[in-house]
Parts: structure tokens; sequence; C-alpha cells
């Protein structure tokens, strides 16, 4: 995902500050603003799929997958994955996929509004079956322009100045920001390869 459209999904997400923190029920009057930061999940979804090794080629590195529906595809081992030689015919490929975005209120005065990207990779040690993961993680920090409690609405303002109003879900959470108080906001997505030899069937 680029990062422009990263930030258009992001800043309208923002309107989940409310809902996103603990839920509570009609409440008596306004309690004092938290002395952690308002933090979540907006959304969490993961997808797992498994493959079994059919064939591995280890001087051109092509490995010959058979998926879950019955269907060979072959995929091509790039120099990332340092434990080729340790692939087996039979080996049971999982891929587990995961996307979230989170949020967090930082209040005024500690830093400014902008964008970040950050990767985190790690392997599996030599020798041993390949296994490792891939996270991305893109952060949008938005600073809160306006608020209209009566209507339930926040205004957010990116780096660049444009606005952006969106309707928060539980408008009491509305008392515990104010006005320059920043939000970040983070998608992040994860792959994670590991292979294991097959269990024997008994």
């Amino acid at each position: 995902m680029t990062l422009t459209k990263t930030l258009a999904l992001c800043i309208p997400l923002a309107a989940m500050l409310a809902g996103c923190a603990e839920k509570k029920s009609p409440a008596p009057p306004p309690a004092p603003a938290p002395t952690t930061p308002l933090s979540g999940t907006v959304a969490e979804e993961t997808t797992t799929a498994t493959a079994t090794v059919r064939k591995v080629d280890q001087k051109t590195r092509h490995v010959t997958l058979k998926g879950s529906d019955g269907k060979d595809f072959v995929i091509v081992a790039g120099p990332e994955v340092q434990n080729l030689p340790q692939v087996k015919k039979g080996d049971v490929v999982t891929l587990t996929y995961k996307e979230s975005i989170g949020y967090e209120v930082v209040k005024s005065g500690k830093g400014k509004p902008g964008a970040s990207v950050t990767t985190d990779i790690t392997h599996a040690p030599l020798g041993e079956k390949p296994a490792g993961t891939v996270t991305n993680s893109v952060t949008a920090r938005v600073t809160i322009a306006a608020i209209d409690k009566a209507a339930g609405t926040v205004t957010l303002r990116d780096s660049k100045g444009n606005m952006t109003p969106v309707k928060v879900k539980d408008p009491s959470k509305l008392d515990h920001v104010k006005v320059g108080d920043m939000i970040d906001i983070t998608y992040t997505e994860a792959l994670a390869a590991k292979v294991e030899k097959a269990s024997k069937k008994k």
C-alpha cells in the first residue's frame, strides 16, 4: 500500500477514536482526563495459507508448491531465504498475513504532524528450516484542529494543512482531548513464513 493511499485510509479512521478505547455504559458527568494516552486498535485481520513443497531446484532457487486447492505453482526464493538447502520435498510452508490499524492520542507540544515508515525483518538461524517475518508500518500524525462536541465531530489537519472532519462514535471521549492534541494512526502489515517438516500420518 502506498503512503498516499495509507494516509487517505488512516485519517478517516481516526473517527474510531472514541469507539476503540474502552467501552463504557452511559456515564455520569465527564470523568477527569485519563493519565494514560487514549489508544487502541481500529481494525485487524489475519489470513493464513499453507502449501506443500513438491520440488526444489537449489541451483535456480525455484520452488514448486502445491496449494490447498491442489494446484501447483512456482515461486523463486530470493537471497533473503538463507536456509533453502534445508527445504525438502513434502515440507509444509505456512504463510500468515496480518493487517492492523491502530491509533494513539499524543498531547500537544510533543512532536509535530508528519509520516514515517519502518520495516523490520527477522530470519531463522542458519542451518534451520526457513522462517521469518517482514513487518511494514506507516504512521501518520495528524492534529486535532477543531472539536464540535454538540455535533460529535472532530476536524483533523495533516502535515500539508489538509482538513478532514470526522464523526466520532462516542462523543463522550471528546472530553479527553483538546484542540492541538495529535493522533498517531498506524497501518501495519506483517507477513510471516515458516517451513516445517510434514508430520507423519499415523
